[in-house]
């Protein structure tokens, strides 16, 4: 009788990861695969919630292409064109809450889940729930695409009160 016919699963692929034979398996090991991509959007995060334009910049190459309105307006191009952009928000929000409930990274792609929410100078509470890709090139951003349902915004921002749908989309832990 072979001796791994009595090994149960886990041993067994414990056993051939050792030797090499298999990829650990992060389910296996309860550890989490280290990120590459996701430090830099968390410093972007932590950078806009200051409205610091200049932090979020410096994480995006030059010719970056923003495309930040889910295709109803056209892409924001180039690096000055993104700090014109982000200096126009940056005064009417009186105070933001962007945060991410996942992410995953491929290769030079982060791909995210959250929510942008704010509060405007005027004192509507904004809530979006979104989904989002970052290319990378390098270290820097050099696309950055955005999905979101643009009637949820208008509406808020028009004084209609959060849906209990959004609530309960925006309600989840942050990633880690």
């Amino acid at each position: 009788m072979s001796p791994f016919l009595s090994l149960d699963r886990r041993t067994l692929l414990a056993a051939a990861g050792a030797a090499g034979l298999v990829a650990a398996s992060p389910a296996l090991s309860q550890e989490k695969p280290m990120s590459r991509l996701y430090p830099t959007l968390l410093a972007i995060l932590d950078a806009w919630h200051h409205q610091d334009v200049e932090g979020v910049l410096v994480h995006v190459t030059d010719d970056i292409i923003w495309r930040n309105s889910s295709g109803y307006a056209p892409a924001i191009r180039g690096k000055a064109a993104m700090r014109t952009a982000l200096q126009g928000m940056a005064p009417v929000i009186k105070t933001n809450k962007w945060r991410i409930f996942d992410y995953a990274e491929s290769a030079d792609r982060l791909f995210m889940e959250g929510v942008d929410e704010f509060w405007l100078t005027t004192g509507q509470h904004v809530a979006i729930p979104y989904a989002g890709s970052l290319q990378f090139r390098g270290p820097l951003i050099c696309e950055w695409r955005e999905y979101f349902d643009g009637r949820i915004s208008a509406a808020m921002k028009a004084g209609q009160p959060m849906s209990a749908e959004v609530q309960e989309m925006i309600s989840r832990p942050v990633a880690s």
